[in-house]
């Protein structure tokens, strides 16, 4: 048997054809831009999320600027957040001319460490922007006890983690304001790109609004820099399909986790990441980490297994942040998960025999290093 990593192609089938009802919707109705299934999608996501108001927008690296924007960020300012992440977190802070601060992760999360958060924050610090990185929710009680001290904002970055949930309360719930992405792998991933941001701020959500449609206060009239960044209709009514799914999806990734979790302990040299007791992740991505990670890797594409990497380089140490000047060994935890993770095929449709094939092939692997 050979497993693939990711694979959307059974999930289309079974959605097939009410997407294709509700995209023919959106042709015969003339809703491209925003437009009603855009707005209706942006009612059912907050109602999921218990947040007032969601504002959808083309990108998840969109939503995070503006989540920033709304929060007035700009340029002197800081923004703490962390380096062991996808690029997109960092991205924002730099697009509305702050700079990103980084504070360590914490290895029973992957997240943002509270403890380096507080040794990271300045007198310039404008914002706290943790990752709920492989969809497992970040120690929000801890994060927030601190940024509150402070007075300080927090933005959640929940691109991994739609549907999980931190002590009962979804994420994407608890920041002044905060952003997730539907790209087309994510757990609820559009048929293109897609983001939102989430927020009970009536203030913050109409500013964004206004963003997204050139900065338009009623037709015509500009009050600010303005940015085209309206969702795709298409999207939205894509979104709207899969959004009733995504419970049961994720209750699937869960019994898949729970299942390599418990065929994986002993295997010689692989350290594992398990679910903390007051969260409830989503397993958009299923870690693994080994000491000799290509190798691991390697044998794992002999048997038939492919696998991913989540991330290989920190963002202090890519090209473009080494301006900021953060040397190597500075963030010893997000640079030792970064050198070590390795990612096993995760998707709701993945069977429970293919979970079992990888489980024996990752066994025999780390045998045989």
């Amino acid at each position: 048997m050979t497993v693939p990593f990711f694979s959307l192609s059974e999930q289309t089938k079974a959605l097939r054809p009410e997407l294709l009802a509700a995209m023919t919707d959106v042709l015969d109705t003339q809703g491209f831009a925003n437009g009603p299934p855009v707005a209706k999608f942006e009612e059912e996501l907050a109602k999921y999320l218990g947040v007032k108001h969601v504002v959808a927008l083309n990108t998840g690296t969109t939503a995070l600027q503006a989540a920033l924007l709304g929060l007035g960020v700009g340029p002197g300012d800081d923004v703490v957040t962390v380096a062991h992440t996808w690029i997109s977190t960092c991205w924002a802070i730099s697009y509305v001319g702050a700079r990103p601060v980084f504070a360590d992760v914490d290895e029973r999360t992957n997240g943002m460490d509270p403890r380096a958060l507080e040794r990271a924050m300045t007198s310039k610090t404008k914002a706290i922007l943790p990752v709920h990185l492989h969809g497992h929710p970040v120690d929000l009680d801890a994060l927030l006890e601190v940024a509150n001290k402070k007075g300080v904002p927090v933005i959640e970055d929940t691109a991994q983690s739609i549907g999980s949930t931190y002590r009962g309360r979804q994420t994407g719930s608890f920041g002044k304001v905060n952003a997730t992405s539907f790209y087309p792998s994510k757990n609820l991933g559009a048929a293109g790109e897609g983001g939102a941001i989430m927020t009970d701020d009536g203030a913050i959500a109409e500013r964004v609004k206004r963003l997204r449609d050139h900065a338009q206060q009623g037709r015509h009239h500009h009050v600010e820099l303005g940015f085209n960044w309206r969702m795709d209709g298409l999207q939205g009514a894509v979104l709207r399909v899969k959004l009733p799914h995504l419970d049961g999806w994720n209750e699937r990734r869960r019994a898949i986790a729970a299942r390599y979790l418990d065929g994986l302990k002993g295997a010689k040299g692989l350290r594992l990441f398990a679910e903390q007791p007051w969260a409830k992740c989503n397993w958009h991505v299923y870690p693994v980490f080994h000491d000799q990670r290509d190798a691991l890797r390697a044998a794992l594409e002999r048997k038939g297994i492919a696998t991913g990497v989540h991330y290989p380089t920190p963002v202090h140490l890519q090209p473009a942040y080494a301006h900021l000047g953060v040397a190597k060994g500075s963030l010893p935890v997000a640079e030792r998960l970064a050198a070590t993770e390795v990612s096993l095929p995760m998707f709701a449709e993945l069977s429970d025999a293919a979970v079992d094939e990888t489980i024996a092939a990752v066994r025999s692997a780390c045998a045989e290093l």
